[in-house]
């Protein structure tokens, strides 16, 4: 499906079918592949198929990326055709895991509010703002639409403006305040005779609309390609020519880190690392009718990669493991005295 492709033009179902097979010719990006496949089948009002392919993806032998965006994914699913124990009981263990991804707090938190329950939205956007909120420092871009959920559901429960509520105004950029966009009152003027409160209304909505057309336009990750330990081996034994690019595992590490850190100092946002594997690598040169072993083929691949949502975000969250894979922490590994070089 094109980008600019009105809505009421997909066949959802369709468009589902497509991205399952499309899975199947790529097993390594079948998550984030499947996961598009299940929106799809959402919206076509088939809930039930894409419960199914939220299980099959939790099923899966191998290890998923984000398994608590799945788990997040499924309940919201779920409590939209009558299973809400199951929608709850999911919840409360996405909760109970603190996932470092600002993305399943927010959808749990939004299942939430959708149905009601505003206390128990309230506190799982401010448990998950606790949690990955570093004081002092401005928010990532993934991590503001807890501040911004926190602020709406706040606002509907008639709750005082807190710091964080406070920061939530100061990141949103739109004409609009986002005390009128979360106005509890607003519902009432939908419902309005009066010409002035319903243009004021639409004025609203196009100001909402185009916060959710900004996040959507956001380019792809600016993405460095890292290769682990045993596939950057595999690859300079394949392909020693390229030796020129990796003289060693560590160097090939601190080159990455550092042209993170210049990139940000420059002011280039939305940055990301992929990871990348000899097989998926050799696919790629074929499909460009190349060899593995020319240089100017590693920055697209890493960008082909982050156009398929291979990309991790960088830095990592507060607490979370390195990206390099070492199992410490990025402030104890790649990301010592990271807080003044970087603008997160």
């Amino acid at each position: 499906m094109r980008p600019d492709t009105p809505a009421e033009n997909v066949d959802h179902t369709a468009e589902a079918a497509r991205l399952e097979r499309t899975a199947g010719l790529y097993p390594e990006d079948a998550e984030a592949l499947l996961l598009r496949a299940a929106a799809h089948l959402e919206l076509s009002g088939d809930r039930p198929a894409a419960t199914a392919l939220y299980d099959r993806l939790l099923a899966s032998p191998d290890p998923l990326e984000n398994p608590h965006l799945v788990r997040a994914l499924k309940a919201s699913n779920l409590w939209e055709y009558g299973h809400e124990a199951e929608a709850r009981a999911i919840i409360d263990g996405v909760r109970a895991s603190a996932p470092r991804d600002p993305a399943p707090w927010v959808i749990v938190a939004e299942a939430l509010e959708a149905h009601d329950e505003l206390e128990q939205a309230q506190e799982t956007f401010t448990q998950a703002a606790r949690l990955l909120l570093t004081d002092g420092d401005e928010p990532p871009y993934a991590a503001r639409p807890l501040l911004f959920g926190r602020h709406r559901v706040r606002r509907m429960l008639g709750l005082a403006h807190d710091e964080w509520d406070a920061l939530a105004d100061t990141l949103h950029s739109m004409p609009v305040s986002l005390d009128e966009l979360h106005d509890p009152k607003r519902v009432w003027s939908l419902g309005s005779d009066n010409p002035a409160e319903l243009e004021a209304e639409i004025s609203r909505l196009r100001a909402e609309l185009g916060a959710y057309r900004e996040a959507l336009s956001r380019p792809f990750p600016v993405a460095m390609l890292r290769w682990p330990a045993d596939e950057l081996t595999e690859l300079l034994t394949a392909y020693p020519s390229l030796s020129a690019e990796y003289p060693s595992y560590d160097e090939h590490l601190a080159t990455i880190e550092t042209s993170l850190r210049e990139l940000s100092a420059s002011g280039t946002p939305n940055l990301g690392i992929v990871t990348g594997t000899v097989p998926s690598y050799e696919a790629f040169a074929a499909s460009e009718l190349s060899s593995p072993d020319d240089p100017t083929l590693l920055p697209q691949y890493a960008t082909t990669l982050a156009a398929r949502g291979r990309a991790i975000a960088w830095p990592p969250q507060r607490g979370a493991g390195c990206w390099c894979g070492s199992g410490r922490g990025y402030g104890e590994c790649h990301g010592v005295d990271a807080g003044s070089d970087t603008a997160v």
